[in-house]
């Protein structure tokens, strides 16, 4: 059986917190700063956890993470 291949765009995205939630980085943040307030963009450096919905197809698409 050949090896699975990991997505790389996604596996360059996310990575695994030490109780195996995927965490990620806030959207919103690379281009239009200028109308956003700094509270709204000191906000967004800050990263998150993946929405559970989301988790299953992000493990399908990441095998070895």
């Amino acid at each position: 059986m050949p090896k699975m291949k990991s997505s790389k765009s996604a596996a360059k995205r996310f990575k695994l917190t030490g109780t195996g939630k995927l965490k990620r980085a806030k959207a919103y943040k690379s281009h239009i700063l200028t109308k956003k307030s700094t509270k709204r963009k000191r906000n967004l450096r800050k990263s998150t956890i993946t929405d559970a919905t989301n988790v299953k197809n992000m493990k399908k698409i990441l095998p070895y993470l």
